[in-house]
């Protein structure tokens, strides 16, 4: 099947021949004829087989009749992410190049102002992050009354990322007549209640088993420990891929991406950066770079997993494998593409056997091991790099123990103020059954006289508070240690074991509170109160 057979318009027809496609691929021909129709389109393929232009041509032939007004934009297209959103954007230029349409993109770190111009200009294509386009509603800048087509790409992604909520009432605020064009790799039924909700009689197509791997690319899982080795087992396979070209780099967490950028720098690659804590021009820069072949290395986390179109990529290395099994079968679809072989390798480390189950179960096969197991590296990885977790009794590089260091280390720390203050000598052991202090300072000790309790003369031959001055005149220069006699006491509770007479206590017993021994005042008054 050609083009020419799905019904699109002639200049439509000019644009993608100028572009070098001869023929659909099998979602963009069962799609566009559905679209071109009005109908409603639920679209259901793995990444790599062009959803974009699945979406893009037909709208272009819709939007040939009529112009938009300001503020109203006649489509809109929702992405999960600013890359995405600029690389639909870059499919309109380069499918409309023969239609005067206006496009505007709404997305994140980039000024208001800018778009806001676009907006009022009036808008035929309006491609924007959901954020982004409820802040421009909410201040009032964008009207969503115009709008006749509406595209939700990405959507198990948009789960993801939280956006199922701005989906919902995006929806609810475009028009009921609107025509909806609905894309995803993977059918959560999260995704499936949304379908069911705002598709209207939906057309569905489904060109591949929803999660599963293009035939194209060829997987492997290579075991291998944590930390400084798992970055070493990396480097090796990229200075030993065969028919390499460039590689994007998968990494979970964005602080391990710059560790892992920062290395590949450092050994001599030519690698480049991208995560969600980068500025937009930043990673729109990073991007392009990697685009363009400036750098042959894009070690990325997953902003960059879904959905980018990057042609003639030759490898895809998961240097973390995804917590979510989704998002595997999105990382290893940005090779492979277009009918062209890709590679995709794995690190697998002994705390990703969970996830590697779940990959496995989500995409229906098993994926091979290339040169060996898990138990074959976990000594050598623990050997090398303690476990790259900084555990406690983990090994270091040597092979020593670092716990027993660690905790001599603490016990001469503590005993330090200690030794400063005179109060133990050395830091040799005591023996269990001899004296814990040394000898200097028990002789010291027992020359010292000892304390009588008896010293003290009795409670009634003290100096009363106003002889205390007189007393302190007689005083020695040079005080003593203070002797106390032992008080004792005969109001005391008794304590626990001690019995105590059960004699029964009348009224309040011998004590008598003060305020009840006070007199009381009686005021004479002549006023006699009214009776009621």
């Amino acid at each position: 099947m050609s083009f020419q057979e799905t019904g699109l318009s002639e200049k439509v027809l000019a644009a993608v021949t100028a572009a070098g496609y001869t023929n659909p691929t099998p979602i963009q021909a069962q799609a566009i004829p559905h679209a071109l129709a009005g109908r409603d389109v639920l679209g259901i393929a793995q990444t790599g087989t062009g959803k974009t232009a699945a979406f893009t041509l037909p709208m272009l032939c819709r939007l040939e009749q009529g112009r938009a007004r300001a503020r109203m934009p006649r489509t809109l297209i929702l992405e999960p992410t600013r890359e995405l959103a600029a690389q639909v954007e870059e499919s309109f230029v380069k499918y409309g190049v023969n239609h005067k349409l206006n496009v505007a993109l709404l997305i994140g770190g980039v000024s208001f102002g800018d778009q806001e111009q676009k907006i009022m200009r009036g808008a035929d294509v309006l491609i924007a992050t959901p954020g982004r386009m409820l802040d421009f509603f909410e201040r009032g800048k964008l009207l969503l009354t115009g709008i006749e087509i509406l595209v939700i790409d990405e959507a198990d992604r948009m789960l993801d990322m939280g956006f199922i909520p701005d989906i919902e009432k995006i929806c609810k605020l475009v028009p009921f007549t609107r025509q909806t064009l609905f894309f995803s790799a993977t059918m959560p039924p999260e995704i499936t209640r949304l379908t069911e909700q705002f598709l209207h009689n939906p057309v569905r197509i489904e060109v591949a088993r929803p999660a599963s791997a293009a035939t194209t690319i060829t997987q492997g899982l290579i075991a291998t420990g944590h930390g400084y080795a798992k970055r070493e087992t990396l480097r090796k396979l990229i200075r030993e891929a065969d028919n390499f070209k460039n590689a994007i780099i998968f990494s979970n967490r964005k602080r391990d991406v710059a560790i892992l950028h920062k290395s590949l720098v450092k050994h001599g690659f030519n690698a480049g950066a991208l995560h969600g804590d980068m500025d937009q021009p930043a990673r729109m820069a990073s991007l392009d770079a990697f685009k363009s072949g400036a750098v042959n290395l894009l070690v990325c986390s997953d902003v960059a997993a879904r959905g980018l179109d990057i042609p003639d990529v030759s490898h895809v290395f998961n240097f973390d494998l995804p917590t979510h099994a989704e998002d595997y079968v999105h990382r290893i679809g940005r090779t492979g593409r277009a009918g062209k072989s890709g590679v995709a390798l794995s690190l697998v480390t002994s705390d990703d056997v969970k996830y590697l189950s779940d990959i496995e179960k989500l995409i229906g096969t098993k994926v091979p091991w290339i040169g060996g197991g898990l138990d074959s590296v976990v000594d050598e990885g623990v050997k090398e790099n303690g476990g790259g977790r900084g555990r406690r009794g983990a090994p270091d590089r040597s092979g020593k123990d670092r716990s027993r260091e660690s905790s001599a280390r603490a016990d001469r720390f503590r005993e330090r103020p200690r030794r400063e203050h005179g109060l133990i000598a050395s830091m040799e052991p005591v023996v269990p059954g001899e004296a814990s202090e040394p000898a200097p300072a028990r002789e010291e000790r027992a020359e010292r006289p000892a304390r009588r309790r008896d010293a003290r003369p009795p409670r009634a031959e003290r100096p009363r508070r106003e002889d205390a001055p007189a007393a302190r005149e007689h005083a020695p220069s040079v005080r003593g240690p203070i002797e106390r006699a032992p008080v004792e006491r005969h109001d005391r509770r008794p304590r626990r074991g001690e019995q105590d007479d059960d004699r029964p206590v009348v009224g309040l017993g011998d004590h008598v509170p003060s305020f009840l021994l006070r007199p009381t005042k009686f005021v004479k008054t002549d006023k006699i109160p009214a009776e009621e």
